[in-house]
């Protein structure tokens, strides 16, 4: 199956672009991957495992970018994610769970607000299922994987469009 994965693009939103002092909101940012595969594919646990064995996965996160080789993704070791620690979650549920990280209080720039509904909230709006990377615990944690306040994963199977997006909003 992950041979049937080909990364399309990618799209990055640092909110340290939209804020005049980096210490309100500078330090978050959202990672977009698009992924497509053929639209008779497996099931979504197929399309995880799929996801999770493609380099585009090989991500720290911390700035030094896909490694196809690398034994980490974001605050964790690659080797402890499986297709079964993505719990499936409502359109609701991801819109609240990263709503409530761009922070509720904070009046968000016009122009961010813009780029998070096309980049994030319009693809959870057409995405068939939404996957949740569940909290791993501390031993999942790689050796220097504490580098993110906050690490919100969402993978988005849209399988009209043969799309995977792998989202990842974090804090550093």
């Amino acid at each position: 199956m992950n041979n049937e994965l080909a990364h399309e693009g990618s799209a990055f939103i640092n909110f340290r672009r939209y804020v005049s002092d980096p210490k309100e909101h500078g330090f978050r940012w959202v990672d977009i991957r698009e992924l497509r595969f053929s639209v008779q594919s497996v099931h979504d646990r197929g399309l995880l495992a799929a996801l999770i064995g493609h380099e585009q996965f090989r991500d720290d996160y911390a700035g030094g970018g896909v490694l196809p080789e690398g034994p980490r993704h974001g605050p964790y070791w690659l080797r402890l994610i499986t297709p079964d620690l993505y719990e499936p979650i409502s359109q609701e549920k991801a819109v609240q769970i990263l709503r409530e990280w761009v922070d509720p209080l904070w009046d968000v720039p016009t122009e961010l607000e813009t780029d998070l509904q096309r980049e994030v909230f319009d693809r959870l709006a057409t995405a068939d299922g939404i996957y949740y990377l569940s909290e791993l615990g501390d031993e999942a944690i790689h050796d220097w994987g504490r580098v993110h306040g906050y690490f919100h994963e969402f993978v988005l199977i849209d399988r009209a469009a043969g799309q995977i997006a792998l989202v990842v909003a974090a804090d550093d």
